[in-house]
């Protein structure tokens, strides 16, 4: 399988978590095409059908992933 370079990985990373952040989905039509085109394009460097598990697999393939990190199970703490 063909994998993304890092730095690819990180900067789709980052456009996803800052038009997340920035609701994008509930933005204007260039912010929504805008995480339509992150999340698809994280979706195909990744081999996933959806964002959420793009994102997680492409955190995975970092160098100094931890591949047996749970995090994403378990419950954020406030």
């Amino acid at each position: 399988m063909l994998m993304a370079h890092p730095a690819v990985l990180r900067d789709l990373i980052g456009q996803y978590e800052t038009l997340r952040a920035l609701n994008a989905q509930d933005g204007g039509e260039e912010a929504q095409r805008r995480l339509a085109d992150v999340s698809y394009t994280l979706c195909v460097v990744t081999g996933t059908r959806d964002a959420d598990a793009a994102l997680i697999a492409a955190r995975h393939q970092l160098p100094g992933a931890r591949v047996t990190d749970d995090s994403v199970l378990t419950a954020p703490t406030a």
